[in-house]
């Protein structure tokens, strides 16, 4: 039997990008520890069939919201949609995001374009500013309350950089400035507000044959430290200890969930 502090049955939870990878096993750990969720993607490709799947595993209310949350008004219908189902919102995760591996400018002797405005901006989008139009969204109805918990998802490159990812870089960075600065803001009303920095979690919908996962396995076992990649489970379950009362005390943290990549 778990402590008490790690209960989390019947809380309902908002998870952004969560059809597949980490935002999935984020939402596969917390539904088997008592939430209902409400799964968020751009599309249904994945997202209908992941909540069916946590659904009949967990026997939680599994929520599918399709809406494109690097949009305002997006933002609001799919949390006004929620709020009516659920009738509050007492976790957020923000976990969208993506990357794309291309210079701020090409460099002397490599081949390829620099990043456009509209690359740049569509990184930001998903990996900032996303995480700031949820939070501005839900954080009234937690204000008003005076409870909740606020989960960002960032990476290891916010504090360690990469060649080539400079945009998503940047922008996670910033993920982890968002996370500090609304933590202090939002301490005196009982919310707290933390990240995760995940290592590499490949995505297995993402590897096309035995070759290449056999390769990225060989690329990741190399370089992390601890000589494997990240499990989706292990995200899932640093994010049941900050989404419980287990994690009351801490607030405004990043946490390094990366093998020690960022050591």
């Amino acid at each position: 039997m778990l402590p008490k502090e790690y209960d989390i049955e019947g809380k309902v939870v908002f998870i952004t990008g969560a059809g597949r990878g980490i935002g999935k096993g984020i939402a596969q750990v917390l539904a088997e520890a008592g939430a209902d969720i409400a799964l968020n993607a751009l599309t249904d490709r994945y997202v209908i069939n992941t909540a069916k799947e946590i659904a009949e595993a967990s026997g939680r209310r599994i929520l599918p919201i399709l809406a494109d949350v690097t949009q305002s008004a997006e933002v609001q219908r799919a949390v006004d949609t929620v709020l009516k189902e659920f009738g509050r919102i007492d976790v957020l995760v923000n976990n969208l995001g993506d990357a794309i591996r291309k210079p701020l400018v090409t460099l002397p002797g490599k081949q390829g374009e620099p990043a456009s405005d509209e690359e740049i901006k569509k990184i930001v989008d998903l990996n900032l500013m996303a995480a700031i139009l949820c939070t501005r969204a839900i954080g009234p109805q937690m204000l008003e309350r005076r409870s909740g918990k606020i989960i960002n998802i960032s990476s290891f490159t916010a504090g360690k950089g990469g060649k080539e990812v400079v945009l998503y870089s940047l922008a996670k960075s910033a993920v982890v400035g968002f996370t500090r600065t609304q933590a202090l803001e939002w301490a005196a009303y009982n919310i707290q507000i933390n990240s995760i920095a995940p290592g590499l979690f490949p995505e297995p919908l993402n590897i096309n044959d035995e070759e290449t996962a056999k390769k990225m396995t060989e690329y990741i076992s190399k370089i992390t430290p601890l000589g494997r990649a990240g499990r989706l489970r292990e995200a899932g379950l640093l994010a049941l200890y900050l989404a419980s009362s287990a994690s009351d005390y801490m607030t405004g943290q990043t946490l390094y969930l990366d093998g020690g990549l960022s050591l």
